[in-house]
């Protein structure tokens, strides 16, 4: 059977997914070496994902504000323990024109920086100085703020939405007057990434904290999202930080407390990038193309009239008249008219995930008929109805598409998680080919045998079991 992307899944699901993206117009890689041009399409799917998670964050008591894209090294140096793991990653300003040396523009040497600055990696530094001053009194608190902006860490291995060197993201942080607050806090945003991701992007995912080998650096606690891709491996696709003091007391964020003490404050940070795009793309999409959750498609419905030359300008009407109808209810649709041919049109939106394909043609208007194609199921659920009848059952439709997206994955998660009794088993299991995440008690991941499998299989702990926290997930990782 034809298939639109090549090599498929099981012949090479890491190179299927680089085609992927190039076949459904998403991005490409930018002349930047690491960086990526996400395309009108992909970044259509990025607002749509970006302003629902903005909603849910503001209605979290959170205000959106704009910190700078530079930070001095001197705010990196207060809080060592955060950099260093960043340090290899940064990129460096030390200068602050160019000039014109030999016939090159290069760096004017007389212009070079007394302090050189960072491009963000993350913005807990500079978002402490701030904090520093905006936070007097107990009544200030608590101050919660968050971001969308651009980040940057040089990438040595770069895919797509995965890994780049500079990506797109919101970073959240909060400060509170009481551990107990900023810790309740932390937990909320991890539910609300879990929530976000289950509902609105139809993927069930893994919830629980990081070990400690794993946390984020400077944190008490990192809880984090993990999610499965097709091809069993993990990606993290969302963390919350519960910092305790560290950043506090690095950048002196006190507060005059209710007793009247000049009393350091608690903070957290949390955040979820691009690297969403990635997950979705891997977690819903077939050797055809995309499949998207209707939550976050550009078109939730493509209509295209099967035209004639002697009937063209009639078709294209009748067409349109259903998709305005259809837009009356809240629906996004496109009517494609454009002068492809109808085959053509049909891969294209095949290849870019719509969840509702409808097809029009001349006998079928004369009926007041049209046939109705899901993407998630496929060639499969082609049907015929009637317009009237599209009308009004077309966003139950597209509800009923989230829903069996999200049970899809939630059946295929159960499939990819293993319990193992031990080491040795895990081994096996490994070595065999078995893929997913392997269920293993944590005290046993402690042993040097499983620093030995980490090298030698590539996995490494994903988080803690929420249900039960003496067990931990291991798995390869994107």
């Amino acid at each position: 059977m034809k298939t639109a992307i090549t090599p498929t899944r099981s012949e090479n699901f890491s190179e299927w997914y680089q085609s992927l993206i190039v076949a459904s117009d998403l991005a490409e890689n930018s002349p930047v070496r690491g960086c990526m041009t996400i395309k009108p399409y992909g970044w259509a799917i990025w607002e749509l994902m970006r302003e629902e998670m903005d909603r849910r964050i503001k209605a979290a008591g959170v205000q959106n504000a704009n910190f700078p894209l530079l930070i001095p090294i001197e705010f990196f140096n207060k809080e060592a323990e955060h950099v260093a793991g960043f340090a290899k990653e940064c990129a460096v300003v030390t200068h602050h024109r160019l000039k014109m040396i030999d016939g090159q523009l290069q760096p004017d040497p007389d212009s070079k920086l007394t302090e050189p600055y960072i491009i963000r990696p993350t913005s807990e530094t500079i978002i402490g100085d701030a904090m520093s001053r905006w936070v007097q009194s107990h009544r200030d608190l608590p101050l919660k703020l968050n971001q969308w902006v651009n980040v940057m860490r040089w990438e040595m291995r770069p895919r797509m939405f995965l890994r780049t060197s500079e990506f797109n993201w919101q970073e959240g942080h909060n400060v509170f007057a009481t551990h107990k607050e900023a810790n309740e806090d932390a937990r909320k945003m991890h539910k609300i990434y879990g929530e976000y991701m289950r509902e609105v992007l139809a993927i069930e995912s893994i919830m629980g904290e990081k070990t400690e080998e794993e946390r984020f650096a400077g944190a008490d606690k990192t809880y984090t999202v993990e999610q499965i891709m097709q091809d069993g491996k993990a990606l993290q696709a969302g963390t919350s930080h519960d910092l305790g003091q560290h950043f506090a007391k690095s950048f002196n964020i006190k507060f005059l407390g209710t007793s009247g003490k000049l009393e350091t404050a608690w903070t957290t940070s949390w955040g979820t990038s691009t690297r969403m795009m990635g997950s979705l793309l891997m977690v819903h999409s077939d050797d055809d193309g995309l499949i998207l959750p209707p939550m976050v498609a550009p078109h939730q419905i493509v209509i295209i009239p099967i035209v004639r030359d002697d009937d063209t300008l009639v078709m294209n009407n009748f067409s349109q008249e259903i998709g305005e109808k259809l837009r009356a209810k809240g629906i996004r649709v496109l009517v494609d008219t454009s002068d492809m041919r109808s085959a053509d049109k049909i891969w294209k939106w095949i290849k870019r995930g719509v969840p509702l394909r409808i097809e029009i043609g001349a006998r079928e208007m004369l009926n007041n008929n049209l046939t109705i194609t899901r993407r998630d199921i496929g060639r499969d659920s082609k049907q015929t109805i009637s317009v009237d009848e599209l009308l009004n059952s077309a966003s139950d439709l597209l509800n009923t598409i989230q829903k069996d997206m999200l049970s899809v994955v939630q059946e295929r998660n159960k499939i990819l998680i293993t319990d193992v009794a031990d080491l040795n088993k895990l081994d096996k299991y490994l070595t065999d080919g078995k893929i997913g995440f392997f269920r293993v008690n944590y005290e046993q991941t402690l042993d040097k045998k499983f620093d030995d499998l980490m090298e030698k299989h590539k996995i490494s702990r994903r988080c803690l079991d929420d249900k039960d926290p003496s067990y931990v997930f291991v798995a390869k990782s994107y």
